[in-house]
């Protein structure tokens, strides 16, 4: 695959190709080493966060058209299966979407941050409320008193003027980042988050797009349709109502496309959380030729240089130096 088809690799291919590894799991590490004729060889196991997921694979193929001796192992799970996989030494990486826990860093984890990106609540474009939500808002209390305190089982319990119809809560079944993420939004943690559990990223979406009466959250490369750069057929961002006023002013309707949206994460209109950094976690500071290699690439321009028109956000030039000290 050429780098510049790997750009537009589609979320239906990125879905598939999860499933794939899913279930093949991760290969044992082989010992990297470097051939005068052949290059760098070795393999680089990697698993974890579904938000990170699409754009390794990317990152992958880049470095394989350069490298392409280097083999990888690629899969999702989630961000708490790719803490423990590469603290457990099962993998070289972990992908990460949420902050690092103290109890993970005494177990040696060593973390680079490569990209930033946000969650987002969603709903389905069939909820009998859409047009009012759209134009209101959420409020980050009414959000709390939805996926944390359990307050509503009927749309019209948050707003007079909804329908009378069950609302129903989707979050994460398993450790995820994006759960962690927005929880933290709300001021909790992934385990106050109340609702029916739903594995992964494509799954939440897959289930909101089914569910008319159902909220839920994604990130956000699983709701935009990376071609249009509008969001995906079946599933709508709720716009959160940022200064508490009940509508959603021009200043705070920046959920149109991926591109308005990953602008506003980038100058700190959209709030962290729910946005957030991605990052590799490892077991130590990396001394493996060909795994040193690799991160040294994913910091380089050239690979920051795909993350805007793939929904993610580019670490700048200052923070590109920041991480790259961590590899000296």
């Amino acid at each position: 695959m050429r780098v510049n088809s790997v750009r537009y690799i589609s979320i239906n291919l990125i879905i598939a190709l999860f499933f794939i590894d899913i279930q093949t799991g991760c290969a044992p590490k082989n010992s990297s080493s470097w051939d005068s004729e052949k290059g760098l060889q070795g393999t680089i196991s990697i698993s974890g966060a579904f938000a990170l997921y699409p754009l390794v694979v990317m990152w992958s193929e880049q470095f394989k058209e350069i490298h392409p001796n280097v083999r990888f192992n690629i899969s999702a799970g989630g961000a708490g299966k790719g803490i423990a996989d590469a603290l457990s030494g099962m993998v070289d990486i972990g992908l990460v979407s949420r902050d690092i826990h103290q109890q993970e860093y005494d177990r040696g984890a060593y973390v680079i941050s490569v990209a930033k990106d946000a969650v987002v609540g969603t709903l389905s474009t069939q909820n009998p409320n859409l047009a009012t939500i759209l134009g209101r808002g959420m409020k980050q209390k009414e959000l709390r008193q939805v996926f944390v305190a359990g307050s509503y089982s009927k749309w019209n319990q948050l707003d007079p003027s909804f329908s009378a119809d069950d609302l129903h809560v989707y979050v994460r079944s398993d450790a995820a980042g994006a759960a962690e993420t927005w929880a933290a939004f709300l001021g909790k943690s992934q385990e106050d988050l109340k609702g029916v559990g739903i594995f992964g990223d494509p799954g939440i979406a897959q289930a909101i797009q089914k569910n008319p009466l159902a909220v839920g959250f994604n990130n956000i490369s699983y709701v935009y349709d990376l071609k249009t750069r509008k969001q995906t057929a079946g599933i709508r961002v709720i716009p959160i109502d940022l200064n508490n006023d009940g509508t959603i002013s021009p200043a705070e309707d920046f959920y149109g496309t991926i591109d308005s949206l990953t602008q506003a994460v980038a100058k700190g209109d959209y709030p962290s959380p729910p946005a957030r950094n991605l990052s590799f976690l490892l077991k130590g500071k990396p001394d493996d030729f060909v795994l040193v290699e690799f991160i040294k690439f994913v910091l380089t321009k050239e690979a920051q240089s795909i993350l805007l028109e793939n929904g993610y956000i580019p670490l700048n030039e200052e923070l590109l130096k920041e991480e790259l000290t961590k590899l000296d």
